[in-house]
């Protein structure tokens, strides 16, 4: 049985050029309107911190259901569930994101100590600790980097996204990143994919924590 890569480890992220790079080889800049050029000028003139940053997308360039096809698990491209074609409804919450195309998150964990909670129960130790929720498309950058973050029995949920209702109510339903088993509608060609789904604000679940940073910067 492989091993489990380690907290620390997971947060360990590629200097903001690699990054960069990354990015422009999954033809993201065009995604979002933007050039390689400007991708690279921001990750050759933006501070990475003293335990590195993740180099993220604002959702409003590359929604999540542009970005969740780039992922790939053994070869296989991710996707987004079928019961959720409205996953780009799903916005910031409890979660301030920069005023700008590109920005960086850090600090970034997957939250395995907390798998076996709710996301109710989560969001308010998160709140405890000054620490902010992932929203779904940083999750999704995250993985982009560091494909191996995403591990059988330890993926994670990015509970800074929500849906907000016509009526004003919050969707039940909240965003997160886990492996397909090949079951159900996901076919048995998608199983071990990445894949984009929900799951409900009071349930728990042994094999989901809750991804989040110290912050953002434009």
């Amino acid at each position: 049985m492989p091993e489990t890569v380690s907290a620390t480890a997971v947060t360990q992220l590629p200097p903001l050029a690699a990054q960069a790079e990354r990015l422009i080889e999954l033809g993201v800049p065009g995604l979002a309107g933007m050039s390689a050029a400007e991708l690279r000028a921001f990750a050759a003139n933006a501070e990475p911190g003293g335990g590195g940053a993740l180099l993220a997308v604002h959702p409003d360039r590359t929604p999540a259901s542009v970005l969740a096809p780039l992922l790939r698990r053994h070869g296989k491209p991710g996707f987004v569930v079928t019961d959720m074609t409205d996953v780009d409804g799903f916005k910031p919450h409890h979660a301030e994101l920069p005023d700008a195309p590109l920005y960086l998150v850090s600090g970034i964990d997957r939250g395995d100590r907390m798998a076996d909670w709710s996301p109710e129960e989560a969001l308010a130790a998160l709140g405890e600790e000054g620490r902010t929720p992932l929203v779904l498309t940083e999750g999704i950058h995250w993985l982009l980097q560091r494909p191996e973050a995403l591990e059988r029995n330890h993926c994670f949920m990015t509970i800074g996204s929500r849906l907000r209702k016509p009526n004003g109510t919050l969707d039940a339903r909240t965003p997160a990143i886990w492996i397909s088993n090949g079951t159900g509608r996901d076919g048995r060609e998608r199983r071990d994919a990445p894949k984009v789904g929900w799951c409900w604000w009071n349930n728990r679940h042994t094999w989901l924590g809750f991804a989040s940073a110290t912050g953002r910067r434009p």
